[in-house]
């Protein structure tokens, strides 16, 4: 073994955080690391240092992933040994913490410096990625990276998604000097991952509430995301009597109601997190408003009833943006895993994951979850513990030793 103590071990979690924290740090406290910006291009650099310091040989794939390999995972391969892959993302939601996504990306990189240093020889390769754009928070697709990857997103699709500015994404990612036209999915790269294990902060109280460090995930909820459209008049908002107002901003505000009582009959969970109303200004009534409703929970029958029920009380119809189904992880491998590691728990998520883009594509995938003492997620009040981050690395690091092994 390294011949660490404890405290050592956790300090090094928290160090390697720490050369990030300051990255896209907003006035609030938050992050703001989006796609292809600036941000998101030191984060990148950062991983390809960190990877290239512990041994690692960085590639990237067709859509912009990162991948650090310790071996050759081509050979591993053609052994008929497809190699074991973890990590997770760097980019964040608007204003939101520094776990979600980095610590399964720094626990990866701690497990394997780990394992190198303990003088364990793999099987097959290991290796850990970087997905990009995970988040969605610019373009409006979550886990873009990984759904263009396996080709659940199409490179058309893609390429003409916008930002909030009107870049699309094919401008974004020219800017960034990238060639937009080599945006695909990419067989070769996914043929390299025989087994994914994503590490991640749990975005719940679950934990916390029973007293666990960690646990294995057993499958996403299902998961829908529509968009609400109402227009009106513009008009002054000091000088149009209120019986005369054509205002579409009330109709919103009956969205935001109605989603949160029909889910509370459905028993799931409904978001009204995202709105846009045109002009946008506080002394006019306005032309438009738009409301992305995002929906989920562990019944997906219920999550499909949602929308109908909010558009009957509403009398409006909603475009539907994606939906993805029940995503259940290998439960042979959740198994295995919560026994390698004395009988943790496991437990359903209502959060995406790559991981989750990577099971429904057909790959042997699975995820760990750490405790977060806050129970709170998309937020710079998000925290998990250095011990339980460093206990998080440690679970990671037996898990690799495992699969690798064989």
């Amino acid at each position: 073994m390294s011949g660490e103590s404890a405290m050592e071990s956790a300090a090094a979690v928290e160090n390697m955080l720490g050369e990030i924290a300051g990255v896209g740090r907003a006035s609030t406290g938050g992050y703001q690391r989006f796609a292809w910006t600036r941000e998101d291009h030191t984060l990148r650099e950062w991983f390809r240092g960190a990877a290239e310091a512990v041994g690692l040989d960085v590639t990237e794939d067709r859509v912009g992933n990162q991948w650090a390999w310790w071996g050759d995972p081509d050979a591993s391969l053609a052994a008929g040994r497809p190699g074991v892959v973890t990590g997770s993302h760097l980019d964040s939601v608007p204003g939101g913490g520094n776990f979600d996504g980095p610590l399964g990306v720094v626990a990866a990189l701690r497990a394997v410096d780990t394992l190198r240093r303990d003088g364990f020889t793999p099987a097959r390769a290991i290796g850990v990625v970087n997905f990009v754009d995970e988040e969605g928070a610019r373009f409006g697709v979550a886990c873009a990276g990984s759904r263009v990857l396996t080709g659940a997103l199409s490179p058309d699709r893609a390429l003409e998604l916008t930002d909030g500015d009107g870049i699309t994404l094919a401008q974004a990612l020219t800017a960034a000097g990238r060639d937009p036209r080599a945006l695909g999915r990419d067989d070769e790269t996914l043929a390299r991952v025989g087994t994914f294990v994503e590490l991640h902060i749990e975005q719940g109280r679950w934990l916390v509430d029973e007293g666990s460090a960690v646990a294995v995930a057993s499958s996403i909820w299902p998961h829908g995301r529509w968009r609400f459209d109402f227009t009106g008049e513009a008009n002054h908002a000091g000088t149009t009597r209120l019986a005369d107002r054509d205002d579409p901003a009330l109709a919103l505000a009956s969205l935001i109601l109605t989603a949160r009582e029909a889910a509370a009959t459905l028993g799931c969970v409904a978001t009204v997190g995202k709105i846009r109303v045109v002009p946008n200004g506080v002394n006019a009534i306005p032309s438009a408003a738009t409301g992305w409703l995002d929906g989920r929970g562990a019944d997906e029958a219920a999550v499909r009833r949602l929308v109908p029920m909010i558009e009957r009380t509403l009398g409006a119809r909603a475009v539907e943006e994606s939906f993805t189904s029940t995503t259940r992880f290998d439960p042979a491998l959740a198994a295995d895993l919560a026994g390698l590691l004395g009988g943790a728990p496991v437990i359903g998520t209502g959060a995406g994951h790559d991981a989750g883009v990577l099971a429904a594509h057909g790959v042997r995938a699975a995820m760990l979850f750490v405790r977060n003492p806050t129970g709170v997620s998309h937020s710079p009040a998000e925290h998990a513990e250095p011990a339980d981050c460093d206990a998080g690395a440690a679970a990671l690091t037996t898990v690799l030793r495992s699969l690798a092994a064989g």
